[in-house]
């Protein structure tokens, strides 16, 4: 089994193009091995329907890094494995936007799980949204707070391998470069 960055992005407006949030959950050795959350201050403006959803505003960021500062923070955790996340290319567009957008190189490729993707294959005829899997399996979720959506995901992952799954047939290569 690889280790997995499990993550989880929110944003402030629907351009997509920022993250006011992420959260990241490590598995490694087949369990769930370390969590990390952080606001971040996208340097653009927040959309009332965001904020709403995410709970997440102007003034919930104030002091906390933007994209450029954090990243290198979290850099070594997302070279730490496979990406995975809950309909994973809206999650990978937004980082891919991220990187872009602060002018920081990473790879040109990455490879990810979709949770949503494996889903639909191995649980056919049931909604795949994420408070409805986390309903199905049990599993706590505080819906749109990017660390709890995180270890909802690493979790619903979890199960699908419980299952019997090969959840590393469902590896993808996303292309992280214009």
């Amino acid at each position: 089994m690889y280790n997995y960055v499990v993550f989880d992005v929110e944003t402030p407006n629907r351009a997509n193009s920022r993250m006011s949030a992420i959260g990241i959950t490590l598995i490694q050795e087949g369990n769930i091995a370390d969590e990390y959350y952080s606001l971040v201050d996208p340097q653009t403006h927040f959309d009332y329907f965001n904020t709403q959803l995410t709970g997440i505003s102007s003034e919930t960021v104030k002091g906390a890094p933007n994209f450029g500062e954090l990243w290198e923070k979290i850099e070594p955790m997302m070279n730490s494995g496979i990406l995975v996340a809950h309909n994973a290319v809206f999650d990978l567009s937004v980082l891919k936007r991220c990187l872009n957008g602060y002018g920081i190189t990473w790879k040109k490729n990455a490879k990810y799980i979709c949770t949503v993707q494996a889903g639909r294959r191995l649980l056919p005829g049931v909604s795949h949204k994420l408070n409805v899997m986390c309903e199905y399996y049990g599993i706590a979720l505080d819906h749109h707070h990017a660390a709890s959506d995180s270890r909802a995901c690493a979790e619903i992952l979890l199960r699908y391998r419980d299952s019997g799954a090969d959840i590393n047939g469902f590896i993808r290569t996303y292309k992280l470069t214009e």
